[in-house]
């Protein structure tokens, strides 16, 4: 690829990233009043997300093999007591992925 090539894809997926960031403004915004499914999508689809992601992180722990899945449940219990002791997502998640790094290269 040439640099003229890389501009442009740059330049598209920016435009198209400007866009999809824009439109729901465009659509919902001013005196519009927001449809109810859209409220309740809004409500709805982070839990889904976040129990996806936990799906999908823990899909190929082996319980039979060792260690039997101890570093899995050992940082997905640090990450539920850190929110549960301070309410901050990001914290939780980047200590918890810490905790199982850590307990993955040294401990198991």
């Amino acid at each position: 690829m040439d640099n003229l090539h890389t501009g442009q894809l740059v330049a598209v997926i920016a435009l198209v990233t400007v866009l999809l960031r824009g439109i729901p403004f465009i659509v919902f915004g001013g005196r519009k009043k927001t449809p109810a499914f859209i409220t309740y999508l809004s409500n709805v689809l982070p839990y889904a997300i976040m129990g996806m992601l936990v799906v999908y992180c823990l899909r190929n722990v082996k319980i039979l093999d060792k260690p039997h899945g101890l570093p899995e449940l050992l940082s997905v219990g640090a990450v539920v007591l850190l929110h549960l002791w301070k309410r901050n997502t990001l914290l939780s998640i980047a200590l918890g992925t810490i905790i199982y790094m850590v307990l993955v290269q040294a401990v198991f």
